[in-house]
């Protein structure tokens, strides 16, 4: 179901499996509360621990500086816990940050809302991220680990749309598919965050993340020029424009 610009599978590599009539279970109407707070808590672990957090602060450190006073959005952000990262960042650095955090379950953003709660700087909105329109652009746009929930054509769409956000950064990272990936979230889901939902969605997600390549070829597609692009350890890429 990627669509028109669904990207060739790299050589050697098996194809992405998605499914747009099978939403991740943290994605489908009516999600379980109890069932997104455990993968949530899964998901802030995962990102603490298997290069996440590293990605996103190689950035920030790179992006904000003492005294400098910028707005962030974070799209699809879940529990918000990357804007928690950059405003720590931006406290300990001494800089003023403006951060929105979104996502369209409203449940997941009222445990946002809650560990948030002596974050200020950061404000939470239920919104569809592709409809997303602010009064004014951000300085940086993130969006992490969420590419991999959209059909091609939807991700370059999101794609399109961070570089609009922002009139100076976009920072896009994600899984990157592959053996490495697979064996490690299988791996993960069986002896450490066996919840349900965790179990579910990230061996899904595994099949569904986006390739280094094909990654790339989205950011072309959405008309992304002169942007970097990397890999980093536990089968995580990024894409960036600065």
């Amino acid at each position: 179901m990627g669509g028109l610009f669904e990207p060739l599978p790299s050589a050697g590599m098996s194809k992405r499996e998605f499914s747009g009539a099978e939403p991740e279970l943290m994605d489908r109407p009516g999600a379980s509360s109890a069932e997104l707070e455990a993968a949530l808590r899964s998901l802030r672990g995962l990102n603490r621990y298997f290069g996440s957090y590293r990605v996103v602060s190689q950035f920030m450190n790179r992006w904000i500086r003492r005294g400098d006073h910028v707005r962030v959005v974070d799209l699809a952000t879940g529990s918000a816990d990357i804007p928690r990262l950059v405003a720590e960042h931006a406290r300990a650095v001494g800089a003023k940050a403006e951060i929105v955090a979104v996502d369209f379950q409203p449940a997941t953003i009222d445990t946002a809302r809650r560990l948030n709660a002596d974050y200020p700087e950061i404000v939470c909105e239920c919104a569809d991220v592709l409809a997303f329109q602010p009064r004014e652009k951000f300085d940086i746009a993130i969006c992490s680990l969420a590419l991999h929930h959209f059909s091609a054509d939807d991700a370059i769409r999101l794609l399109r749309h961070c570089r609009d956000l922002s009139r100076r950064f976009v920072l896009v990272s994600d899984l990157r598919r592959g053996l490495l990936l697979r064996v490690g979230v299988n791996l993960l889901t069986a002896v450490i965050f066996r919840d349900r939902m965790t179990f579910h969605d990230g061996r899904t997600s595994a099949r569904r993340a986006f390739s280094f390549r094909e990654l790339r070829e989205l950011a072309e597609r959405a008309g992304w020029e002169k942007f970097g692009s990397g890999r980093f350890r536990f089968a995580r890429q990024a894409i960036w424009l600065e």
